[in-house]
């Protein structure tokens, strides 16, 4: 039987986690890729970036799956429809050729330069959400964007 406490630990890890904002978790994503830039910039030196990425993704794979299952998530691939598979399946392999091609960059530039121009995906999201999905373009969001823009471009030729 498992320990009560620890139950209890984990219910209430996942009940805060229903309760945060996508704001908190989009901050808790930019925290995570950026520590994930500083530590593939070191554990690409002198390897192959492919087998690198490999080896990520086989972490992550393995993470996921992990939360996945330990959360009983996994119960609901049989209800995903063909529309969501084709879609999830394009997406990772956009993820996958995206984390090839940051590998490469980040093995052979500086991580300094490489993620801001990898950042530059924050513009050409909020152009694609407008164009595909009909996502409000509104003045001070093409200011941002084009501010974005500008920042990552100065920040990568600093």
């Amino acid at each position: 039987m498992p320990d009560k406490s620890l139950c209890n630990h984990i219910d209430i890890q996942l009940s805060v986690g229903h309760n945060m904002t996508w704001i908190v978790w989009a901050l808790l994503s930019a925290i995570f890729a950026a520590a994930t830039a500083l530590l593939a910039k070191v554990g690409v030196e002198g390897i192959d970036s492919n087998l690198a990425t490999a080896i990520r993704t086989t972490v992550v794979l393995i993470f996921t799956w992990t939360i996945a299952l330990s959360l009983n998530a996994h119960h609901g691939i049989g209800l995903i429809g063909r529309r969501s598979w084709v879609f999830l399946l394009l997406s990772g392999l956009c993820t996958g050729l995206s984390w090839l091609c940051y590998f490469r960059a980040l093995q052979i530039g500086p991580v300094s330069g490489v993620a801001p121009i990898d950042k530059l995906s924050v513009a050409i999201v909020i152009v694609a959400g407008w164009l595909f999905f009909g996502e409000s373009m509104s003045p001070v969001k093409i200011a941002g964007a084009a501010l974005v823009t500008a920042g990552a471009l100065v920040l990568a030729f600093a």
